[in-house]
């Protein structure tokens, strides 16, 4: 996966460092904040930008994809049990399709900068710094 060189991405500030290409994920976040995957685009209906099924988990400290988290949320079937049939099937295809487990495939090297609260679309106030993301 490749992004646009000079794009400007919003990340967790406690998001873990992106691994090196082929290192096992752990939910860094950069790749599907660049762009979809192909299953991402799926959901998302674009091609471009952070994907919508991207969900930042308190408990991991870490994005998760939401196709592997409550994947009906996703596709229009929001009233299915997360731990439902449905839900496990569509969450068996879309860690097939996501390739999870497999290895980082995201070559994007993140540049880190310090946060800007002011520009920040995800900070909360200008007086909480530690709530914004990171530019990188």
């Amino acid at each position: 996966m490749s992004s646009r060189s000079g794009s400007v991405i919003w990340i967790h500030p406690e998001a873990p460092p992106k691994p090196a290409v082929g290192e096992p994920c752990n939910g860094c976040g950069v790749c599907c904040l660049a762009e979809p995957c192909p299953l991402g685009m799926l959901v998302s209906l674009k091609r471009e930008g952070a994907c919508r099924a991207l969900q930042w988990s308190e408990e991991d400290r870490a994005y998760r994809c939401g196709m592997l988290v409550h994947p009906t949320r996703y596709v229009g079937l929001r009233t299915f049990r997360p731990d439902g049939l449905v839900n496990r099937l569509i969450r068996r295809y879309a860690r097939r399709m996501i390739a999870a487990g497999i290895g980082c495939d995201a070559d994007i090297e993140p540049a880190a900068s310090p946060p800007s609260p002011a520009s920040s679309p995800h900070s909360s106030s200008p007086s909480s710094p530690s709530s914004s993301p990171e530019k990188r």
